[in-house]
């Protein structure tokens, strides 16, 4: 990776580049908060594959929010735009105060100076100093990612670019007294996954690939300092195949990887015939579609998907299941949850002891056959074997939901964040939060005064 040990010299000439064309686009705030709309362009009977109000997107950005004691705040990052009905893709950064109740007016990180498409949105990491790094997305090598930095400790006001190079759906975690392990994917041969890691988080080690079958999509997270990864494979490099659930984890930055039952492994993996695997969906006929990784009481490992039998929307794909895979007594158990509409009716999962919960677009929404729909909350009891929705967060709405996405220690008072979004045609996206309780807020779609509080929907 042609970032990971670049000299000051040509980061500061990159800037320089930056700052000349176009100064005004980095580190100001704007008046509110507007997602960007995107469609993929791949239309069958029921429309596109995926489109709509995408400002949280992907499942493979991870984390885009976290949750800081010190300050009491939750930062967030999405990908936002400069008009109601404009696509003009800007890496956005701000801040919920826990303490307020409120947002200040969020600021522009980067400018994708005429790209749309929010695959090239962002993630975040915060270190035990308080530096915030926000890891925005390029696309294969024809957009270079870049990695950005505070310029002081809990504040969003300004940000300097540290590192650039080639890297897509990133995922970089902060683990304490070791430093970064950043994961992230590469189209080597199709989307292949790598790593890398950083002691002080501007210089970063070799990288190394982790898995190369043809390509993957993966969802991540780290538990008293293990990483866990989980991803599927795309057969003969083709998206639209996408199968099987494998694990991999480290407790050691890297250093050494192993399958869930603690043996060792090498990487890349690189066939999938593999110890790392978890199921073998594609016997089934099935596709799997990631969209998050949290953990059990115990520290093992809960998976949750969308299988489905198609990737073409509608019915014909149908069912779409919302699956959890949970690692207990030494065996992968499996639990259908609920089915939804859509393959990218993308949820989170929230596991506080005994107490589950998925928050998620499981509910058909006014765009029936698109991307997403009503947000619900479905709760368990019983460490997900049987669930019950509990709630339905969003009703009657003009546009769908999508993409609810779990802050890293979120807090009761913002506890899942989206956008919506017309699946159908080109429209607003505006941002949402709720609480634990299923109450939810927009987030001030056009403001006034530097520091707003956001309205909360009847």
């Amino acid at each position: 990776m042609h970032f990971l040990n670049m000299l000051k010299k040509p980061v500061l000439i990159s800037l320089f580049i930056l700052s000349t064309l176009n100064p005004s686009a980095q580190n100001i705030r704007v008046d509110g908060y507007k997602g960007i709309w995107f469609s993929l362009g791949q239309y069958s009977v029921y429309g596109d594959k995926y489109s709509g109000g995408l400002g949280t997107y992907t499942s493979s950005h991870i984390p885009i929010a976290i949750y800081c004691k010190a300050v009491d705040k939750t930062f967030f990052v999405y990908g936002g735009t400069t008009g109601q009905l404009e696509k003009h893709l800007l890496i956005m950064i701000s801040y919920y105060d826990h303490k307020k109740k409120g947002v200040p007016k969020p600021v522009i990180v980067y400018d994708k100076q005429g790209v749309d498409d929010p695959h090239d949105n962002a993630s975040l990491s915060i270190d035990d100093s308080g530096y915030i790094r926000i890891f925005v997305s390029g696309r294969n090598t024809s957009r270079p990612g870049l990695i950005f930095k505070s310029t002081a400790p809990y504040l969003v006001d300004s940000f300097v670019q540290v590192s650039t190079g080639e890297m897509t759906y990133p995922q970089p975690w902060f683990i304490k007294d070791k430093g970064f392990i950043y994961l992230f994917t590469k189209y080597t041969k199709g989307r292949e996954l790598y790593w890398t890691t950083s002691k002080p988080g501007d210089r970063w080690e070799p990288e190394h690939k982790l898995a190369g079958m043809g390509g993957h999509y993966q969802v991540s997270n780290v538990n008293n300092g293990k990483l866990v990864t989980v991803f599927n494979y795309h057969p003969g490099g083709d998206v639209n195949k996408r199968t099987n659930i494998y694990l991999l984890q480290t407790d050691d930055m890297g250093k050494s990887w192993k399958t869930i039952e603690g043996k060792p492994i090498e990487t890349p993996v690189a066939s999938i015939e593999t110890a790392a695997l978890v199921k073998n969906y594609e016997a089934e006929g099935k596709l799997v579609y990631l969209n998050d990784l949290n953990f059990d009481q115990q520290g093992n490992p809960v998976i949750l998907a969308v299988v489905s039998k198609g990737f073409e929307p509608g019915p014909q794909s149908d069912p779409r299941e919302w699956e959890i895979i949970h690692w207990k007594n030494g065996q992968w158990n499996f639990t259908t949850v609920c089915t939804s509409t859509h393959n990218y009716d993308m949820g989170s999962l929230y596991i506080e002891k005994n107490h589950w919960r998925i928050i998620g677009p499981t509910a058909p929404g006014p765009q029936k056959f698109g991307t997403g729909g009503e947000m619900a909350l479905w709760e368990s009891e019983d460490e997900g074997i049987t669930w019950t929705n509990t709630k339905l967060l969003t009703h009657n709405s003009s546009r769908n939901h999508s993409y609810a996405r779990r802050p890293l220690n979120a807090q009761d008072d913002f506890y899942a964040f989206w956008a919506d979004g017309n699946a159908d045609t080109f429209s607003a996206s505006k941002l949402y939060y709720c609480n634990k309780q299923g109450e939810v807020w927009m987030l001030p779609y056009d403001m006034r005064t530097e520091f707003e509080k956001p309205l909360k929907l009847k």
